[in-house]
C-alpha cells in the first residue's frame, strides 16, 4: 500500500515536471521565434551598407523635394547598396521619411554600416557649403553652366530666368546687360541653392561692389554701371595677360568716347563673329553686321562681351588720363601694346606689328 502510494506520488511529480519543462520549452521557442526578426534587424544594422567602386567615399546628392523613395531610387540606380532589402527595412525601422529627408550633398564612405548611413542621412548633414567660382566667361549660356556646376540649380533653369525680360527687369537689366550683375569671384553657398536664390545672391554682391564711391566715379565719367562693365569687358578682352595695362587702355577708350570716335576694338568684332580663336582680324571681318561691331557703330556695344573681373571695372573707374587714341600690339608677342596720339604714329607701329606677323607666319 505504501509502496503503491509512494509510486503514485512520484509519477505525479514527474508528470508535473514534464509539463513545466514542456511549457518553458514552448515559451522559449515562441520567444526565440519572435526574437528572430529583431536579431535579423540587428544583424543588418551592423553590416556594411555600401559598395563604392574604386574609392573609399563619394558625394551623394539629395535634391529638394526628395522623399525616402527618391533617396532609395538614387542609391539603387548608382548600384551603391550591398543589400537593398536591408536598407529598406532599416530605413523604415529608423523612421527615415518625411521632414527627416533633408536635401544636400552627403559624403558616404565604404566603411558605413546601414545604421551609420541612415543616421548620417537622417541628421541632415548634407547642408554643406560649396564654392561657386566663375572667371573668363563670355556668353550667357556658358555663365549659366559655370555658376551651377557645384549647386543644385540647373543651368537651363538659370538661363530661362536670365532671358526673361520680366524677371531681370526687376534688377534693372535687360537680356544683353544681365551678365553685368555677375562679378567673377568665389562665393560660398549652400549646395541646394536654387536658380532664383542664386540670382538674388548675385544682386546682393553687385550692390556691395557698387558702393557710393564707385557710383560717384561712374557718374563723373558719364557712364552707367552697366556701361562701366561693358567697357571693362572690352578692356579685359584687349589685355588679359598684363593687367597693369588696363587703366591705360581704359583711358584710351574713354578719350574716344568723349570725342565721338568709334572704339574700333577687335575683340568686339570677334564677339560679333562668335569666334574668339581668331588670331588676326581682316578687313572683311570688319564688315560684319552686328551692334557689337565697334568699327561700324559708334559708342559702346549694347552689353558686355565677357564677364570682366572686378579689377577691370576698377581700372575703368580709375582710368589713366592721357592723350592716346590708338594702340597696337607690340611685335615679338610680348603681350603689351604700343600707344599713339596720332594716326601717323599708329601706322608706324601697325606696320611693324604686321611685318612681325608675316615673319612669324601668324594667320
Amino acid at each position: 500500500m505504501n509502496i503503491f502510494y509512494n509510486g503514485l506520488i512520484v509519477a505525479k511529480k514527474r508528470k508535473k515536471r514534464f509539463w513545466v519543462f514542456l511549457f518553458f520549452l514552448v515559451a522559449l521557442s515562441i520567444g526565440a521565434w519572435k526574437a528572430i526578426p529583431y536579431a535579423k534587424i540587428w544583424w543588418f544594422a551592423h553590416q556594411p551598407a555600401l559598395h563604392i567602386e574604386g574609392a573609399d567615399e563619394l558625394d551623394f546628392f539629395i535634391p529638394s523635394g526628395a522623399t525616402e523613395d527618391t533617396v532609395f531610387q538614387r542609391l539603387a540606380q548608382k548600384k551603391l547598396l550591398r543589400n537593398e532589402a536591408a536598407y529598406r527595412l532599416l530605413a523604415e525601422k529608423m523612421n527615415y521619411r518625411g521632414m527627416l529627408v533633408v536635401p544636400g550633398k552627403y559624403v558616404l564612405t565604404s566603411s558605413m554600416t546601414h545604421r551609420d548611413m541612415i543616421t548620417h542621412l537622417r541628421a541632415g548633414n548634407g547642408r554643406v557649403e560649396v564654392n561657386v567660382t566663375f572667371h573668363n566667361v563670355r556668353f550667357l549660356e556658358d555663365l549659366c553652366v559655370r555658376v551651377t556646376e557645384n549647386i543644385e540649380a540647373e543651368a537651363t533653369d538659370l538661363c530661362r530666368l536670365l532671358k526673361s525680360e520680366e524677371f531681370i527687369s526687376k534688377y534693372g537689366f535687360n537680356r544683353r546687360t544681365i551678365i553685368s550683375m555677375f562679378l567673377p569671384d568665389t562665393y560660398r553657398m549652400q549646395w541646394n541653392t536654387g536658380a532664383e536664390e542664386l540670382v538674388e545672391r548675385m544682386a546682393t554682391e553687385y550692390k556691395k561692389f557698387w558702393n557710393e564711391n564707385r557710383q560717384a566715379k561712374a557718374k563723373s565719367i558719364g557712364l552707367t554701371q552697366s556701361e562701366v562693365t561693358t567697357l571693362a569687358s572690352i578692356v579685359y578682352e584687349e589685355q588679359n595677360t598684363h593687367l597693369d595695362e588696363h587703366p591705360k587702355i581704359a583711358g584710351l577708350y574713354i578719350n574716344r568716347l568723349r570725342d565721338g570716335w568709334p572704339l574700333q576694338s577687335d575683340p568686339t568684332v570677334k564677339f560679333a563673329l562668335g569666334d574668339f580663336e581668331k588670331k588676326r582680324i581682316y578687313f572683311a571681318d570688319l564688315e560684319v553686321e552686328s551692334p557689337y561691331n565697334t568699327y561700324k557703330n559708334k559708342g559702346l556695344p549694347p552689353g558686355p562681351i565677357c564677364v570682366p573681373p572686378k579689377s577691370a571695372l576698377d581700372a575703368v573707374l580709375n582710368y589713366e588720363k592721357h592723350h592716346y587714341y590708338f594702340m597696337c600690339a607690340q611685335p615679338g608677342g610680348t603681350g603689351y601694346h604700343n600707344f599713339a596720339r596720332t594716326n601717323a604714329q599708329h601706322e608706324v607701329y601697325a606696320r611693324q606689328y604686321h611685318q612681325w606677323l608675316r615673319a612669324a607666319n601668324v594667320k
